[in-house]
């Protein structure tokens, strides 16, 4: 069994009011060299919190932690960092749209299985 993190991936559409929608997750297995995310967005749900948000640019934030994820120059210089600080650098607090959970511990012997389940369980 090998100590993995995640945390949940949140579109919180007008942040003052703090309702959010869960949108993806993100995996870090330090064991596995692992650190994925996946997302969907139900664009119908999603206007239901607010009819003016900009789908596009939801679908160029999320992407862009898949870059991160990924490494290398396409992530930017926050990319280019290692893997564990990559995760901390997403999983960190904000006040924007897209935010995460905060982060929580398990145990696994296959990352990508685990991201699967968890993605099923917390957004689908």
């Amino acid at each position: 069994m090998h100590l993995f993190e995640y945390a949940v991936i949140r579109v919180m559409p007008r942040v003052e009011r703090e309702e959010f929608l869960n949108v993806g997750v993100i995996v870090y297995c330090p064991a596995q060299g692992f650190l994925k995310t996946v997302f969907e967005l139900n664009e119908n749900r999603l206007r239901a919190f607010s009819a003016e948000l900009d789908i596009e640019e939801l679908y160029d934030r999320l992407r862009a932690f898949e870059r991160i994820c990924a490494g290398r120059k396409e992530g930017g210089a926050i990319g280019q960092l290692a893997i564990a600080s990559r995760f901390r650098w997403l999983t960190a607090m904000r006040s924007t749209v897209v935010q995460t959970s905060p982060v929580h511990p398990g145990l696994c012997t296959d990352a990508g299985e685990t991201l699967a389940r968890l993605f099923t369980q917390q957004v689908l």
